[in-house]
């Protein structure tokens, strides 16, 4: 049991760390988004990648871990929880207390991240906004009413308010 409780503690730290590094990475991208650099966001992105399937290995390992103390303690698993875990380690306060601080740490990395990541989808959501923005402006520039000028056969020239032909004119 010792030993399943130390690589318990030990796969905590290490997604623990994984994602504050993911953090860092999503605290990076906030001036990224704001300045529209493209390439620096998807440099960001493939590194966010990486940090996101090694949690998901240690995730994966953690469930593990934890299927196995739940084995161990005659529990059901899908009912088993850190703080159950934390709470039956009062004989062993030094294993209680590092589950206990892998446990808040862990939670306080990922509410900050929730949090980021909050912001970040919000900047993109408005830059979202402003690109559509403009391509409404210039789809109704393009839209613009039809002069009332008209050819020597009385036809329309088709002439739009406000657009030009959209070449040099070298005339002037």
């Amino acid at each position: 049991m010792a030993s399943l409780m130390e690589n318990l503690i030990s796969v905590l730290q290490d997604e623990g760390n994984a994602y504050e590094e993911l953090l860092e990475l999503s605290m990076k991208k906030t001036p990224i988004i704001v300045s529209g650099d493209l390439e620096g966001l998807q440099k960001i992105t493939d590194e966010e990648q990486e940090v996101v399937a090694k949690i998901n290995h240690l995730d994966a390992k953690r469930e593990e871990v934890t299927k196995d103390i739940a084995n161990v303690l005659n529990k059901d698993v899908t009912k088993l929880k850190l703080v159950d875990i934390v709470n039956m380690l009062s004989q062993r306060p030094v294993e209680q207390k590092l589950l206990a601080e892998a446990h808040d740490k862990l939670k306080n990395v990922t509410g900050h991240m929730a949090r980021v990541n909050e912001h970040n989808r919000d900047l993109i959501q408005k830059s979202l906004e402003m690109v559509e923005f403009d391509m409404n402006l210039i789809q109704s520039m393009k839209a613009a009413p039809q002069t009332a000028n008209y050819t020597r056969s009385a036809y329309s020239t088709g002439d739009v308010i406000g657009r030009s032909n959209g070449g040099f004119d070298a005339k002037q």
